[in-house]
């Protein structure tokens, strides 16, 4: 089949970002094909006039098929957690990728573009002030049983592996509407009773909101400059730990956050956790992780600088804005439509 210009592949596009992703190229008025496992959900996307093949990325027999005629796939599928073992996020990662770069080789797909994570810079902490670049060595100081950053830098390995033009993106904390790890995470501690400020509260969080994100994916595909590049999508730091927090229980209507631990001892108390559950073999993530600590709690700042020279992109979604779309999302609070006059 000849390759259609405007032909759009996006894998993960029943998940949080993959469906934006969609939705802003069907905005664009591009033809979008959606690969989605056997027996998903996808009426919201052949609602929205999206093409979907059912294919699986771990049957790479089954991903020719999926792949042929693009003019670019959006690889956005990928296993999001810091919980299980490694053989899971391999092959959820790493081979499911490789997969997928065979058969876009093979189809001589125009651009391939991944969806990698900050998560691939490491654990180190940065120098105060620093912002952490593009530039900067992938994988530093990680922890034990950090299978999901392992897993994405190798998944980046292949793709800088890949023959013809490519282009990686590295969100940072995504979260808006069918988000169903991290507000729904932090919203069940609350409803708990469970949530204490890690630290002093001051540090500025890399939150960004996930239309944003899907924006900078569109632009990074799009920019012929992009071939062969990273970049960076991520918050410019606009809101504090407290900050965030506050705005939540107020949106919500509960007390705020007064209690607060020591990030040396909430970390210690997650890697606790951690080795309780490995050891009992427990199959869902206990409620403290030093990857929940430190997604909270953790002074760091990505820079952006080149995806706002080179993509013309930039988070136009105020964090605290996007927070009160999430809740409204998931029925916490009313919409705006249907929030009573005043």
């Amino acid at each position: 089949m000849a390759r259609m210009a405007n032909l759009h592949v996006v894998t993960g596009a029943t998940g949080m970002l993959g469906g934006h992703v969609a939705e802003a190229l069907r905005r664009r008025g591009e033809r979008v094909r959606a690969v989605v496992r056997p027996g998903s959900d996808a009426a919201r996307l052949e609602g929205l006039g999206v093409e979907v093949v059912r294919a699986d990325l771990d049957d790479a027999a089954s991903l020719p098929a999926a792949v042929d005629g693009a003019a670019v796939v959006y690889h956005c599928a990928a296993k999001v957690g810091d919980w299980g073992p490694w053989h899971v996020f391999q092959k959820a990662i790493v081979e499911t990728t490789g997969n997928l770069l065979v058969a876009c080789q093979a189809a001589g797909v125009g651009r391939f573009l991944h969806v990698s994570s900050i998560n691939v810079y490491g654990r180190f902490t940065p120098r105060p002030g620093q912002s952490i670049t593009e530039e900067e060595p992938l994988g530093r100081d990680l922890w034990w049983w950090d299978h999901y950053c392992r897993a994405k830098i190798e998944a980046e390995g292949l793709v800088r592996a890949y023959p013809l033009p490519w282009t990686v993106v590295r969100p940072s904390w995504i979260y808006g509407p069918r988000d169903r790890n991290s507000i729904p995470r932090v919203l069940k501690a609350l409803d708990a009773g469970a949530v204490q400020m890690v630290g002093d509260g001051t540090n500025k969080l890399n939150i960004v909101y996930v239309e944003d994100v899907a924006e900078g994916v569109v632009l990074a595909a799009a920019a012929p400059g992009a071939a062969g590049r990273a970049y960076n999508l991520s918050s410019s730091g606009d809101v504090t730990q407290r900050q965030f927090l506050d705005a939540l229980t107020d949106t919500l209507g509960l007390p705020r956050i007064t209690r607060s631990v020591p990030f040396g001892l909430a970390f210690a108390a997650g890697f606790f956790n951690e080795l309780l559950g490995r050891t009992l073999g427990w199959k869902d993530p206990p409620g403290l992780t030093r990857y929940a600590v430190a997604l909270i709690g953790r002074p760091t700042s990505f820079s952006t600088e080149r995806a706002a020279r080179e993509l013309g992109w930039s988070p136009r979604v105020h964090p605290l804005d996007g927070l009160r779309r999430v809740l409204a999302a998931l029925g916490r609070i009313p919409s705006p439509a249907m929030a009573p006059a005043t």
